[in-house]
């Protein structure tokens, strides 16, 4: 039950306050060694480069960029975990658990990320999931709500096996949502970590955050014979992030370096909307909104002259939404923008959760 209202309140929650993913392919002008490759803006979702970004393929490690994410949502960071004896026998990379030992799940999340332990991923998937096709089909849930079109989850670390795909695209929503989680931002951006069940540290194999690229904030590595090279990861620069994942890359550190230079080079934050109240005319009636953050953009001069916006305001709507902005660039929409009838505090989103989760289930989340 806790399980159900969990994913129940996180689908809840992605309706209110996701904007749309929408794709604005730019002209692939930057050579990459990856047969396939993305580079998205984090605030927005926009994609600015694209190459073969939806194709599905094996994506080996970085699945574990989801692992992470699930076992923070539904996982305490201080709960202790008792390592099976399938999590010590899987093959490849490893952080070399002894059947029955004791590890907390912050220990093997540091594990997961930074050594790319498949060891700690079975370990992390049997305890929050109860199994590792248990927590596969949560993988499938979660990518599912998160609009991971091209993607199937068999497993938690990302070796081949048949029905194991993602694509960059989907990578890159993946990995979006997971920057917005504090504390797996914390964990990316790590360079090194000491568990206190190891007499030595665990050093991240993320090249780019460790000493290749000033800009990185952090990322996650994978290999395996059929996928190749793969990896997902992040920067940021004069308040711009932005998010690469390249498949099947033999020179993946240039790529995403290259594909960081040339766009933070061109991109700049600017204003599109202001905050706070305003009036809309409405065939003629006025009608007063608030606009709870100012829209801010990373967007290239020449694209400027393209970017518009579509106002869709109901007057008879009697909820705190009462509409919202549309911004377009190139005729496509990559942000919608709430516009609510009341300034919304905190509180009072939270209680609106609360209100519609019990009308929708009938379950008093105080009981």
């Amino acid at each position: 039950m806790r399980l159900f209202i969990s994913l129940l309140i996180s689908v809840i929650i992605l309706n209110l306050v996701l904007p749309s993913y929408q794709i604005v392919q730019a002209t692939p002008h930057i050579h990459v060694s990856a047969d396939q490759a993305v580079l998205m803006e984090q605030q927005s979702g926009r994609v600015i480069y694209d190459k073969n970004g939806h194709e599905k393929r094996p994506v080996a490690s970085i699945t574990k960029v989801m692992t992470a994410l699930l076992a923070i949502e539904y996982g305490q960071l201080q709960d202790e975990i008792i390592v099976s004896e399938r999590a010590t026998t899987v093959g490849g990379s490893s952080i070399y658990l002894e059947k029955n030992e004791r590890m907390t799940l912050e220990d093997l999340l540091y594990g997961l990320m930074l050594r790319s332990g498949n060891d700690a991923s079975v370990a992390i998937a049997e305890h929050i999931a109860g199994s590792v096709e248990g927590f596969a089909f949560l993988m499938n849930e979660k990518a599912l709500y998160l609009g991971m079109t091209n993607t199937n989850f068999m497993n938690p670390h990302g070796l081949d096996e048949d029905g194991h795909y993602s694509s960059a695209y989907d990578i890159a929503i993946l990995m979006r949502h997971a920057m917005e989680n504090d504390v797996f931002q914390s964990i990316s951006s790590t360079k090194s970590y000491h568990s206190t069940n190891r007499d030595y540290k665990w050093f991240n194999k993320n090249k780019l955050l460790t000493h290749l690229y000033e800009y990185s904030t952090g990322g996650k590595t994978g290999f395996t014979k059929k996928a190749g090279r793969t990896l997902v990861s992040t920067a940021e620069k004069d308040d711009i992030t932005l998010i690469a994942v390249t498949l099947h890359a033999p020179n993946d550190w240039n790529d995403h370096i290259s594909l960081y230079e040339t766009y933070f080079e061109q991109l700049e934050n600017k204003l599109i909307e202001k905050s706070g109240k305003r009036n809309f005319v409405i065939d003629e009636e006025i009608v007063k909104g608030t606009i709870e953050q100012p829209v801010i953009l990373a967007l290239a001069d020449d694209e400027i002259p393209f970017v518009k916006k579509r106002t869709m305001i109901n007057p008879s709507i009697k909820d705190s939404k009462i509409g919202s902005i549309e911004i377009q660039l190139h005729d496509e929409v990559i942000l919608t923008v709430p516009v609510y009838n009341r300034e919304k505090s905190l509180p009072h989103f939270i209680q609106e959760i609360k209100e519609l989760f019990l009308k929708v289930t009938g379950f008093d989340m105080h009981g």
